[in-house]
């Protein structure tokens, strides 16, 4: 078992992740499928906003959400 910790998806950052944003390509994946990527505080609006801008962007919550057993099954883990 590991125990590292989830770290942000920015380029060159090392810190905890604490955002999940999900999004897709429409050109390349089938509409109900969510790739993601994972965000610490000072990343998320800049993450947010790139993929907004391509209009891949389709939900952010937070890693604990995206993570917890009762989430409705699409937080099973990280396909960056």
């Amino acid at each position: 078992m590991s125990d590292e910790k989830p770290i942000c998806s920015a380029k060159g950052c090392r810190a905890a992740a604490v955002w999940v944003l999900a999004w897709n390509n429409p050109k390349l994946h089938a509409p109900e499928r969510r790739k993601t990527w994972l965000a610490c505080e000072e990343h998320r609006e800049h993450l947010s906003q790139f993929l907004g801008v391509r209009g891949f962007l389709k939900d952010v919550v937070t890693l604990a959400e995206w993570e917890s057993p009762e989430a409705d099954g699409t937080g099973a883990g990280t396909d960056g």
